[in-house]
């Protein structure tokens, strides 16, 4: 079972240019803003400023998604998280959107209009966590 990562990105929205670059990052593991352009623009089809580049890595620096170090007169950006804890994270996000819909008849109605494969999806997470916290002594 997935949990949630120690780390937490201050904002887990991202736009799709930040998401692009981010799945390049994580398919490299450190990366330069030479290293990001060049496999953007190794799609012919493709124009992205250098500097925009550089601003976007900076802006996912700011959103806790990634670090960076300089090395000799270069900067080297990584991710924090790895692409399962960011998927992770954001469907626990999405779950507690959901759930704080707060009105349990609101809940049920959705429940009700899923396929017979999503209810049995649901019913094994239930016995999943029941085993959890039956470990855990709650």
């Amino acid at each position: 079972m997935a949990s949630l990562p120690n780390h937490r990105p201050r904002h887990l929205s991202i736009g799709p240019l930040e998401s692009e670059i981010l799945e390049i990052i994580w398919d490299l593991g450190e990366v330069t803003v030479k290293d990001v352009h060049e496999r953007i623009l190794s799609d012919p089809d493709r124009e992205l400023a250098y500097t925009s580049v550089t601003t976007v890595l900076n802006r996912l620096t700011q959103k806790g998604w990634l670090s960076r170090y300089r090395h000799n007169r270069y900067f080297i950006w990584r991710p924090l998280i790895n692409r399962t804890q960011a998927q992770t994270l954001r469907a626990y996000e999405q779950l507690n959107q959901f759930l704080a819909v707060g009105n349990p008849d609101v809940v049920a109605a959705f429940a009700d209009e899923l396929d017979q494969a999503s209810v049995d999806q649901l019913q094994a997470i239930m016995v999943k966590l029941h085993h959890i916290r039956q470990e855990r002594g709650e």
